[in-house]
């Protein structure tokens, strides 16, 4: 999600899913009506966290109940933050450039509405304090202080700002997110139900959640509603971070996803593998000359999740997309013009036939959404090399553009 990594750190509802049937963890559950009481239950659960992490809290965070008003207000706040209106209106116009969400779609309504109904609490680094909603549900409490107790003994060993606060690193940002969610939501099973030792749970289990955490949330009003991209980049922290934390937690024991450690690309994510290999993603930079004198309106990265969720929408198979996006190494893109209707995207790849697969797919699928467009439009699918690595660009349109003639170029770092 472009700029939209938060730098506090949330438990949502995803992040609850063995709370459904987990009797023993809700026979644990207690009211807790003040905040006296909070912090008490933030105090017996202190040990449970370290000893679940393998850290050791140097300082307590504070723990606070906020009601939703107070929560909307400071998602709201922190949205502007770290959006402010230049970088919405450009990451706007890229999502609605690649066919993600509508033309007429109000990215900073539905996501301040999505995530105020989402959140259920908060970590607030700048304050070291847990928020709670004062409507949030006995049960649920215990679920949301483990998670969020999580975040914060993280922050007492990673420099959260330096990891959410990337700019125009859109796929570095969610690989980062995807370790403090996902560790987080991996050892809170641990301290809620240690009788179920989330490191023997089999490969995959975490991911395969993702079908009973769509349909969960999907009784809620704001996400039903969400374009499919939205509601995907909302749970892939907590369940594909949590699934590479199963597989980090079993060939490094002992050692924390963090510094040298931490993954780069949402690639190392969603394979390993890839990670284990040492495949780092290869930094694409665009050079100046080309495009005319077009304004440069935004320009960041997708990465391989958001490319298979892109894939998933143009080709109708999430086994096609996955395909078409393996092999992934680099990619690069560019919003241009006074209009904001211009789109230029490198992508690079590990070899020709990784690069033929995505060049075949994204072009069945881009002449599909673009069949019975607007007459004045026009894209180009092209295969190339960039600094001798096979490549593919796609450059979406007006027809009577002028950068036609003089396409801008990128090269690696």
């Amino acid at each position: 999600m472009a700029g939209m990594k938060w730098r506090w750190l949330a438990a949502l509802p995803v992040a609850m899913l063995w709370g459904a049937g987990g009797s023993g963890c809700q026979e644990r559950a207690n009211r807790v009506q003040t905040e006296a009481a909070l912090r008490q239950t933030v105090e017996k659960m202190v040990p449970g966290v370290e000893r679940a992490t393998g850290l050791k809290f140097r300082r307590h965070p504070a723990v606070l109940r906020r009601n939703r008003s107070q929560v909307r207000d400071y998602v709201a706040r922190k949205f502007d933050e770290e959006l402010p209106p230049g970088e919405l209106a450009g990451a706007q116009a890229a999502y609605r450039l690649f066919g993600l969400i509508p033309d007429t779609f109000d990215l900073r309504r539905v996501l301040v509405n999505l995530l105020t109904e989402q959140i259920a609490g908060y970590y607030d680094p700048d304050s070291n304090a847990l928020f709670v909603p004062s409507d949030i549900d006995p049960f649920q409490l215990r679920i949301v202080v483990s998670h969020e107790l999580v975040h914060a003994l993280q922050h007492e060993y990673v420099n959260l700002d330096s990891l959410t606060q990337q700019k125009r690193q859109n796929d570095r940002r969610s690989a980062a997110q995807a370790v403090l969610e996902g560790q987080a939501t991996f050892a809170q099973i641990a301290v809620l139900m240690p009788e179920q030792r989330p490191e023997t749970l089999p490969p995959g289990w975490f991911w395969r959640q993702r079908e009973v955490a769509s349909q969960q949330q999907a009784q809620m009003p704001e996400f039903a509603q969400a374009p499919p991209w939205l509601r995907e980049t909302l749970i892939f922290p907590y369940l594909g971070g949590a699934e590479f934390i199963r597989w980090f937690e079993h060939q490094y024991p002992g050692k924390q996803p963090y510094g040298a450690l931490m993954p780069t690309s949402t690639e190392q994510i969603l394979d390993p593998t890839r990670y284990a290999a040492g495949d780092q993603p290869r930094s694409l930079a665009f050079q100046t000359g080309g495009g005319g004198r077009d304004t440069v309106v935004y320009e960041d990265d997708l990465g391989e999740f958001e490319i298979q969720l892109l894939l998933t929408q143009l080709l109708g198979s999430e086994e096609r997309a996955a395909t078409s996006a393996s092999g992934w190494a680099g990619d690069r893109y560019q919003v241009l013009g006074g209009r904001a209707d211009v789109l230029v995207w490198y992508t690079v790849w590990d070899d020709g036939p990784a690069a033929g697969r995505f060049a075949e797919g994204l072009r069945r699928g881009w002449e599909k959404r673009r069949s019975g467009g607007p007459a004045d439009r026009r894209f180009e699918i092209a295969r190339l090399t960039v600094a001798s690595r096979p490549a593919v660009r796609l450059v979406d349109a007006p027809a009577g553009w002028a950068g036609w003639k003089n396409l801008p170029q990128v090269g690696l770092r």
